[in-house]
């Protein structure tokens, strides 16, 4: 195999690999718009543990995010605004 091939076949491997990496950290992310407070929250790592603390906090059984009405999503915004993640 001649040099120029190998520089163009190794730079295509790495390309694609650059590619899938980039491509999975995007999609494991989720955004919420906050309409009360008129911003967007990432669902990342930091926001799981402040929803858990929030459950833990109110002593009352985990919920699923997802399953909460429109109110109970308002208060959970209510207390995170309150309880930043920089305290």
């Amino acid at each position: 195999m001649s040099p120029i091939k190998r520089i163009l076949s190794s730079a295509c491997l790495a390309a694609s690999l650059f590619v899938l990496a980039a491509g999975s950290g995007c999609a494991a992310r989720v955004r919420y718009y906050d309409e009360y407070h008129g911003d967007y929250h990432y669902w990342n790592h930091n926001e799981d543990l402040a929803y858990r603390r929030y459950w833990n906090d109110r002593h009352e059984q985990y919920h699923d995010y997802k399953s909460l009405n429109k109110d109970d999503q308002k208060r959970y915004w209510d207390w995170r605004h309150e309880h930043p993640d920089n305290h």
